[in-house]
């Protein structure tokens, strides 16, 4: 969806205080009302102009708009913050249109919608979005009480058959190692997250829990443990771990598997490592000790060794879940001495 720059609309800057939008407001309504101007986007431009001032002459929605940021420019590809997507007009699945004198304009915008529809809730939105209007005896015309409240019951049943549920699950990556899925103990996980203010009261009005915006964030910490032969991109489930809605349903938090390792490489339960080794021992053949996750061992490097040879070592991997353990792939990287002597340059002259 496109983001919708509310300051740009009504042509005020983002520190205007709340008598110049309200004063920018109705000298642009006035001059874009349908009933007044008859060009081809006079109707678009008051819808916009409308609910402009439905958020920014609204405390708590402007505070709210205000938290995204002063980077956004009309027009720009938008996508909601998590804890916004979800949200519906109103907790009974209301919507509401613009209609004036009869004339059915439509609903507010898919960017509007996406971070007011929680606080759309009740019997009547915003006087800037709807009719009846009157400022210095110019009638903007409007609907009486008994027409909206018919079309808003429409509108609720149209919308309570389609209303989605929410989505109560937390999907997040799991950066782990090697040694902690040999370690077999619960690894700390500790995120936050946006979710929809429970808190906030029933009838409006201020909520200390979230300071009047609607979303707060959570932060848990948790323990996990990370089961035997995980691949990486596969999911753990933690049950009831996710967002909690008004009704104490709660979802479930998904951990999406990534290994980030700088020693070991993972496949399922076997692991493979560089052993770095000298052009003389490649040729020669040598003894290495090297650190695994069992302990340090001592392997054999037989005579002209090749870069990019594997020695398989069983036993020595991640543990499985028949209770062994998969391979260590011992992987040749020969290197060459950062400094030479002369006499070593003569003999590989020589050579």
């Amino acid at each position: 969806m496109e983001y919708k720059d509310y300051y740009e609309i009504l042509g005020v800057k983002r520190g205007a205080s709340d008598s110049e939008i309200k004063s920018a407001y109705r000298k642009l309504a006035r001059k874009y009302h349908p009933d007044v101007n008859k060009t081809k986007d006079a109707e678009a431009k008051f819808k916009d102009i409308n609910e402009a001032y439905e958020v920014l002459g609204d405390k708590n929605k402007r505070q709210r708009y205000d938290s995204l940021g002063a980077n956004w420019q009309g027009g720009q590809s938008y996508t909601p913050p998590p804890g916004f997507e979800n949200f519906g007009f109103g907790g009974n699945g209301q919507t509401y249109e613009f209609n004036f004198g009869g004339q059915n304009m439509g609903g507010f915008s898919d960017f509007f919608s996406s971070l007011f529809g929680d606080m759309m809730g009740g019997g009547a939105a915003h006087q800037a979005g709807m009719g009846g209007m009157n400022f210095g005896g110019f009638d903007f015309g409007g609907m009486g009480g008994a027409q909206q409240q018919r079309t808003s019951s429409r509108s609720r049943r149209k919308s309570q058959s389609s209303q989605p549920q929410e989505n109560l699950d937390i999907t997040k990556t799991l950066n782990i190692t090697a040694q902690d899925v040999f370690n077999q103990k619960p690894v700390s996980v500790s995120f936050s997250d946006m979710e929809k203010c429970t808190q906030c009261p029933p009838g409006g009005g201020y909520c200390s829990a979230c300071g009047g915006t609607g979303i707060r964030r959570n932060s848990k910490s948790i323990k996990v443990k990370i089961p035997p032969e995980v691949n990486a991109g596969q999911k753990i489930r933690l049950k009831g771990e996710g967002k909690e809605d008004q009704f104490g349903q709660k979802g479930d938090l998904y951990l999406v598997i990534q290994y980030n390792d700088n020693e070991y490489q993972v496949d399922g339960v076997n692991l493979t490592k560089d052993i770095e080794i000298t052009p003389p021992e490649a040729v020669l053949g040598c003894r290495k000790e090297i650190k695994t996750l069992h302990g340090n061992i001592g392997i054999k490097i037989p005579p002209m060794t090749s870069t990019g040879k594997m020695l398989r070592l069983k036993n020595l991997g991640l543990p499985t879940k028949s209770g062994g353990y998969g391979y260590l792939n011992a992987r040749i990287k020969i290197v060459l001495p950062k400094k030479l002597t002369q006499e070593q340059i003569d003999l590989y002259k020589k050579m």
